[in-house]
């Protein structure tokens, strides 16, 4: 499964998640349509749960004027996907994370998200450089 396939269906898998509250492996299960879970993709949502609360934290740090709960759930775990990636995934570059979050976007988010994704995640990103 190419990565970009992976951050879809991560996608897909945690807002299953954030929708009714479905076992992680159960919703990954779903998404996989019967294959092989991927390893990837599975990484991704697997990673986010383990360190669900701290990158919400980082994602609200970074939110102006906005509050966490007010995010379009597709949104909120867009960020939370990419924000896995950046903090987590050593072999791809910021730049390429925020990208491939922002088509993500385009295709399962509104007119505003991947504005909204980018300027979010190129705030974190650069805080994470400055550390």
């Amino acid at each position: 499964m190419k990565r970009r396939t992976a951050r879809e269906k991560a996608l897909q898998t945690l807002f299953q998640v954030d929708m009714s509250g479905i076992d992680p492996k159960e919703a990954l299960v779903n998404v996989s349509e019967g294959q092989e879970v991927d390893a990837y993709l599975e990484e991704i949502v697997m990673g986010f749960i383990r360190e669900q609360e701290s990158i919400d934290e980082l994602i609200k740090k970074h939110l102006e004027r906005w509050s966490f709960e007010r995010l379009a759930r597709v949104d909120r775990n867009i960020l939370r996907t990419a924000v896995y990636e950046l903090l987590y995934v050593n072999d791809t570059p910021n730049k390429v994370v925020i990208n491939e979050a922002i088509e993500v976007a385009k295709t399962y988010g509104d007119d505003t998200s991947r504005k909204f994704i980018n300027g979010i995640l190129s705030k974190i990103s650069q805080d994470l450089i400055e550390e």
